[in-house]
């Protein structure tokens, strides 16, 4: 609008000119509140965010009259978390919800500087090679590569990737009717609470019989996964079921060929996608895993460039196999340019804590 811009690929919104006059004309009538400017302008920008940025059953849900958040890279609420600056009150006043009293935070630490003040400091991660440089970087760590207990079994399927998300739907649809009259389990991962209650819907639709889990049912995990490796189990689930998860094979699974893992959706980190991957395969087990990804996915529609899109569109509409192929390797690559900007971002809030740091010591430079 004239008024204001939404920058997805950055998640904020900048006011125009004539939206800061606007809100300046509005402010005459209003208590002496909203007379200083960079406070009025910084709430109404905190009103546009989470009218536009912020999505219901995708970054936070409503639970008891509530907003809880949602952590996008494990699916799971973070009860005691809320958002600063006013944009948690704005996005409890969208939902009608009650408006909380905001917190004011008396010390503040990242990550990097605390984790920095262990004496003696080491992790386990299945997916720590893709940030070895960032691990060696900021905390002076190597990552070494320890040899699995047992030979893998683990069998990747090729990337399917759509025109639109309705085609990708009903591709999963498909290929799960196709797994479940072999009897194998599968274990479908979205991104989202409300892409995964869109794919049940589908499912029930087609008289697949399945489970969901996700943040507002979280209370069920443990039944859920305990099931989700027997005969013919359908599991859809958001990114909960990812890291850590143990799916334990039900009796005569393994001759199957194990559980079968399905990707909706290209995570911003590759880790994340290989978080989900390894629930099938584990220590020897058979197991096989694929992606059935769109265009109109998050990943590409916000962060993939214009002609990119446009070239996807052409050759998969062709038919060519090659438009299958050139489209895996665009999400890939969209993806890694999305894992060198958060990179870079983490790195320059490592400078900026560094710099801040050193104006406010009192007895030299800071650790």
């Amino acid at each position: 609008t004239e008024h204001f811009v939404v920058r997805g690929r950055e998640r904020r919104v900048e006011i125009s000119e004539a939206g800061r006059d606007r809100v300046a004309e509005l402010a005459e009538t209003m208590p002496d509140f909203w007379k200083r400017v960079r406070r009025r302008e910084l709430l109404v920008t905190q009103a546009l965010a989470a009218r536009h940025l912020y999505v219901r059953d995708q970054h936070y849900l409503v639970r008891d009259d509530k907003v809880v958040i949602v952590d996008e890279n494990t699916g799971r609420v973070m009860a005691d978390r809320s958002w600063e600056m006013g944009l948690h009150q704005m996005v409890e006043a969208k939902e009608d919800c009650e408006i909380t009293p905001g917190r004011d935070a008396m010390a503040k630490i990242t990550y990097q500087r605390f984790f920095r003040r262990y004496l003696r400091f080491g992790a386990m991660s299945g997916t720590a090679t893709e940030v070895a440089g960032e691990l060696w970087s900021v905390y002076g760590l190597r990552v070494v590569k320890v040899p699995s207990h047992k030979p893998v079994q683990r069998i990747a399927g090729p990337s399917q990737v759509y025109l639109t998300a309705d085609d990708k739907w009903q591709a999963v649809v498909e290929r799960v009717r196709t797994l479940h009259q072999q009897q194998r389990p599968v274990l479908i991962g979205t991104r989202s609470v409300a892409a995964s209650e869109q794919l049940s819907a589908l499912l029930t639709k087609a008289k697949l019989q399945h489970r969901v889990l996700n943040a507002r049912n979280d209370e069920e995990e443990a039944d859920i996964v305990a099931r989700a490796g027997e005969a013919g189990c359908i599991t859809v689930a958001t990114n909960m079921a990812g890291r850590g998860t143990d799916i334990s094979l039900g009796l005569g699974i393994r001759e199957l060929g194990g559980l079968h893992v399905i990707a909706t959706e290209r995570n911003e980190a590759r880790r994340v996608d290989r978080q989900l991957f390894g629930r099938c395969g584990r220590q020897g087990d058979p197991g096989s895993f694929e992606a059935i990804l769109s265009l109109e996915d998050e990943i590409m529609d916000l962060y993939a460039p214009g002609w990119l899109k446009t070239l996807l569109r052409s050759t998969i509409r062709s038919g060519s196999p090659l438009g299958q192929k050139f489209g895996g390797v665009a999400m890939r690559v969209t993806q890694a340019i999305l894992e060198r900007r958060h990179a870079r971002m983490r790195r320059d809030l490592i400078k900026m804590d560094r710099r801040l740091g050193d104006v406010l010591a009192f007895t030299g430079p800071m650790e």
